[in-house]
C-alpha cells in the first residue's frame, strides 16, 4: 500500500493545484490513509489540510486538522 500511495502524490498534487488554484509540487505534500473511508486520503499542504475522497474531490479538512498522521 505504501508503495501505491508513494507512486499516486504526483496525481494527488495535479489534482490538489486545481483545487487550490496554484501549482503544488509533489513533494510539497503528505498523504497518509483515511481510515474513516476506504481509498480517502488526508492531503496536507503547509498548514493546510485536505481530504481527497475515493471518487477524486478534494475538499478541506476543516474539522480533524490535527488527525493528519505521519507521511506514508
Amino acid at each position: 500500500m505504501n508503495i501505491v500511495i508513494a507512486a499516486e502524490k504526483p496525481s494527488i498534487a495535479m489534482l490538489l493545484s486545481d483545487h487550490v488554484k496554484r501549482r503544488v509540487e509533489a513533494r510539497d505534500i503528505k498523504v497518509s490513509e483515511n481510515p474513516d473511508e476506504t481509498g480517502s486520503f488526508f492531503v496536507g499542504l503547509g498548514f493546510e489540510r485536505f481530504i481527497l475522497s475515493p471518487n477524486g474531490e478534494v475538499h478541506a479538512d476543516r474539522l480533524n486538522l490535527d488527525l493528519v498522521s505521519p507521511e506514508v
